[in-house]
Order: C-alpha cells, then sequence, then structure tokens
C-alpha cells in the first residue's frame, strides 16, 4: 500500500471529522445541524476504519497516535454526549414534560376522579343509612374493632414506620398498576368475567372510592373524622392524585383500543400508550414520596392535626401550581425588545 498516496487521500475526512469535533466541544453538541450531527457520525465510523487498517499495516506511530486522538473525541462526543441529551431530556421531562401530558390529558384524568368520587358518594350514601352496608364494604372485625376501641386503626403504624411505609408505597403502586393495566385488560381478576378493556380500571376507580366513602361515614360516627383526615390529608395530597393519573393512564389505553378515531388501532394505542407511559413516570415518585409520608408523618399523635391539614394544603396547592406550568417560550430572550 503506498502509505503516503492514502494519507492523502484520507486526510480530508480526518480534518473534516476535526473541525466538526471541535466545534461540538467548544460550543456544544446542539451548536450542530442535524446534517452535521450525521456527519460527524459518519466520518467517526471511517475514521475508526482507518485506525483499524493504520494498525494492521503498522503505518507509524504518529498516524496511529492522531487517528485514535480522533476517534476518542468522536467516541466522547457522540456516545457520552447522547448521555448527556439523555439526561437533559429526562430533566427537561421532569421541569414541563409530565406537567404537558397532564395538561393533555386531563379529560381523562377528570373522568377517573369522578368515577373515584362517584364511588365515594355512594359508600356515604348506603353506609349511612345501612350499617349492613358498610359492614359488607369494610369488613366486620374491622368496623367492630374501631366501634369498640374508638380509636383510628393507624396506630398500628406507630413503631413499625419503615416496614408500614414500604408496605403501603408497594400496594398503592400495585392499585395504580392494575389501573394502567385495566385499560388493556379483559378479565377481572376477582371474577372469572370476560370485559372491554377499561372496565378493570373504572371497577378499580370506583371501589376504591366506595372504601373512601364507607371509612368516613365509619369516622363520622365514632368522632373520629377530624383525626382521620387530619391523617389522610398529607400523603393523600399526593396519593390520591397519582391514583387519578393511573386511572387518567388505564382509560387512555382503552380509549386507543375501543375508539381509535382516524387513527389505526395500532397507532391509536402507540399514541395514548406513550401519554400513559408518560404519566407512570409521574406516578411512581408521587406514591413514592406519599408512602413516606403516610408512613412517617401522617400517624405521628405528637404532629397536631392543623400541621398536618396545613401540610395537605402545601402539598396540594405545590402540585397544582406544577401541573399549570408551561415550557417557556425559547425565543423571548433573543427579542430585546421583549426584555
Amino acid at each position: 500500500m503506498n502509505v503516503q498516496r492514502w494519507i492523502a487521500r484520507r486526510e480530508a475526512s480526518w480534518r473534516q471529522l476535526d473541525r466538526l469535533l471541535h466545534q461540538a466541544e467548544r460550543q456544544g453538541l446542539s451548536s450542530l445541524s442535524g446534517d452535521q450531527v450525521r456527519q460527524m457520525a459518519s466520518l467517526y465510523r471511517s475514521v475508526a476504519a482507518d485506525l483499524a487498517r493504520a494498525k494492521s499495516q503498522a503505518l507509524g506511530p504518529a498516524v496511529v497516535q492522531d487517528l485514535q486522538r480522533l476517534t476518542s473525541r468522536g467516541y466522547s462526543q457522540i456516545y457520552q454526549g447522547s448521555r448527556r441529551q439523555e439526561w437533559q431530556a429526562l430533566v427537561d421531562f421532569c421541569r414541563y414534560g409530565l406537567a404537558e401530558t397532564i395538561q393533555q390529558t386531563w379529560v381523562y384524568l377528570a373522568l377517573a376522579t369522578l368515577i373515584f368520587a362517584l364511588g365515594g358518594l355512594v359508600g356515604w350514601w348506603f353506609a349511612w343509612r345501612d350499617p349492613g352496608f358498610m359492614t359488607l364494604v369494610l369488613g366486620q372485625d374491622f368496623v367492630e374493632t374501631v366501634r369498640t376501641r374508638q380509636e383510628l386503626w393507624t396506630v398500628s403504624i406507630l413503631g413499625m414506620e419503615p416496614v408500614a411505609s414500604s408496605s403501603i408505597m408497594i400496594n398503592n403502586i400495585r392499585v395504580s398498576l392494575g389501573a394502567i393495566g385495566g385499560g388493556v385488560a379483559m378479565v377481572l381478576p376477582q371474577l372469572p368475567l370476560i370485559t372491554p378493556p377499561g372496565v378493570f380500571t373504572i371497577y378499580l376507580l370506583f371501589t376504591n372510592g366506595l372504601m373512601i366513602g364507607c371509612v368516613g361515614v365509619l369516622a363520622a360516627q365514632t368522632n373520629l373524622a377530624y383525626d382521620l383526615w387530619a391523617f389522610v390529608f398529607p400523603h393523600g395530597a399526593l396519593e390520591l392524585p397519582a391514583v387519578f393519573m393511573a386511572g387518567g393512564a388505564g382509560l387512555l389505553l382503552a380509549r386507543g383500543i375501543l375508539l381509535p378515531g382516524t387513527y389505526r388501532r395500532g397507532d391509536a394505542l402507540r399514541l395514548y400508550g406513550l401519554q400513559a407511559a408518560k404519566l407512570l413516570y409521574g406516578i411512581i415518585p408521587l406514591l413514592i414520596v406519599a408512602g413516606l409520608i403516610e408512613g412517617f408523618f401522617s400517624p405521628q399523635p405528637w404532629i397536631p392535626n392543623p400541621m398536618k391539614y396545613a401540610t395537605g394544603l402545601a402539598l396540594l396547592w405545590g402540585l397544582g401550581q406544577y401541573c399549570r406550568r408551561q415550557r417557556p417560550d425559547p425565543g423571548w430572550q433573543a427579542d430585546p425588545a421583549v426584555r
């Protein structure tokens, strides 16, 4: 092989890659256009092949070292730069992406909330008029224990906060995943019935609301309502919205299957499934924080009830403010007249 001729033929590609890498190193990978990024990736592959050829042909240490430095810089920008972009995308999703998804899917979240609230109203109505209904929903032992001891069952958390907190997290995540999966599931686990997609999601939302309504009546009848809602409010400010988001995600999946509209069913399921997945990314952290609060903060008798209510209101207000976030217009800083 004529070494000088080969180097002369390939040197233009090496210098072009060096210029692109220099720009990316000084100004960031985002300073390159899409065509430039694709060109840099193509040049990197060709230079890596040149390095392998230079080593196999023993073209000299100077050429090999130059090509090694060039390929190392290319690897750093292409692969490690993509990792930085992935982290930046994660930060961007946490700052704005989840809020945007909530705003885009608010109808489904509102519908899930309505189903839960309807279950709560039904539970309250029937439990207040028929003690047997309350016993049927909550269980005879549970109802009798609360009425006999005249204290909330939450005292059982005290002294075993870490175990209780992790159990609460696992249970809430399991329920939320069930609500999401119910958007495509066609079998009720409790009953051997074949149902349309989304029915299990509605079933979970309604029955959980039913239980809350019955528990509210039991606490009111035993003069424990103030203490009960002081316990529920701090973690419920995050836990219940997460459950509603899970229900909304399940309804989105059911929509993709049952009512694809102008889309093909597979395309609709991918579209709504992506939104459901984005909601899931927000649901898990909310439930983890809610589980920590429920295990370590909500049941503590030394924390005054007004402080618990205030904490719940603050968390709910903060979550509401986050959900209203709008991505800033990237052009506002470029126009001096706007500032």
